[in-house]
């Protein structure tokens, strides 16, 4: 077992963040570089792992979109570091990122916050009511979902949260 942090990619909204400038975000999951990643992309080095693992945080910050219709139509991610055993690999699937968290994010653990630019916003809008069909397998929505990856996730420090609010 390794005393190392753990980066952990946590799906987030708009007002998830003004929450976390409470202290704290109470969320239960998120993504992370887990061993059944690991043995699926084996020939990846640790950055591609990164990679996917944020990918992922930030194709189901969509459906966290969905869910809430009045949050600005962007995708947020945050990136924590967390002590080890604070995040659970969620499932036993060759290739899984998910993670359970054992506990609250508190903001002294936040290394960045990513979100989308405005310009992202449309088609932000767009892939979140499709979001659950894309999973279920639906192509057009697939395409859609696909279509806002093309859109860079804004990096911000968290010293600069207030700014982003």
């Amino acid at each position: 077992m390794t005393d190392q942090p753990v980066r952990v990619y946590v799906p987030a909204t708009v007002p998830l963040l003004v929450t976390l400038r409470g202290g704290q975000l109470a969320v239960s999951a998120g993504h992370a570089v887990t061993p059944g990643l690991r043995e699926w992309y084996a020939e990846g080095d640790e950055e591609e792992l990164e990679y996917v693992a944020f990918t992922r945080a930030a194709q189901e910050a969509l459906r966290l979109l969905r869910a809430d219709p009045g949050a600005p139509r962007r995708r947020v991610v945050i990136s924590a570091d967390l002590p080890p055993g604070a995040a659970r690999p969620a499932g036993g699937e060759l290739g899984d990122s998910a993670v359970r968290l054992t506990g609250p994010v508190p903001l002294a653990a936040v290394a960045a916050i990513h979100v989308d630019g405005a310009d992202a916003a449309a088609d932000v809008a767009a892939a979140a009511e499709v979001a659950e069909a894309a999973l279920a397998g639906d192509p057009d929505a697939q395409f859609t979902v696909d279509t806002v990856e093309d859109h860079e996730l804004e990096w911000y420090d968290v010293s600069e949260l207030d700014t982003l609010l």
